[in-house]
């Protein structure tokens, strides 16, 4: 069974209280149990992950890509929070792990901030999804799905 990692980045853990108005009342707790579901639709086993921590995320993304040389990895959402419009270094890290990588967002960064509308992330993933918001999670998995090779 292929693994999809969905990797969440910092103040994604406030979900829930932080700014409801934009991403909604569900919490993380909440987005894990959606994302597991979609996982077992797709017959797919999770990791979800949460930090507030660049480094730590980049190295849960070189732990994907050792799966997917492993050949275990259905592949990666990534909901890098404010990492999107900063982070190099998560960047070259999905770059150089050569994995398959759908960027998420729960609100749409493009009707936001002038700041949000940079990414980072973009240009080494294989598709963006943005403004769907928490049922955007499941979205992804089922994205994934269509672009993970056969087991």
């Amino acid at each position: 069974m292929k693994t999809a990692y969905v990797l969440n980045g910092p103040n994604l853990n406030l979900l829930g209280t932080r700014e409801p108005q934009v991403y909604g009342s569900q919490t993380l707790a909440d987005v894990e149990a959606l994302c597991a579901q979609a996982c077992a639709r797709h017959g797919f086993a999770l990791e979800f992950r949460q930090s507030n921590h660049e480094g730590v995320l980049v190295d849960w993304i070189h732990e994907a890509g050792r799966a997917h040389a492993a050949g275990t990895l259905a592949g990666v959402v990534l909901n890098a929070g404010a990492y999107t419009h900063t982070s190099v270094a998560l960047h070259d890290a999905i770059k150089g792990t050569g994995i398959t990588l759908i960027e998420l967002h729960i609100s749409n960064v493009h009707a936001r901030e002038a700041f949000r509308h940079h990414s980072y992330i973009s240009p080494a993933a294989k598709a963006v999804m943005a403004g769907f918001g928490v049922p955007g999670y499941a979205l992804a998995i089922a994205g994934l799905a269509e672009l993970a090779p056969a087991a």
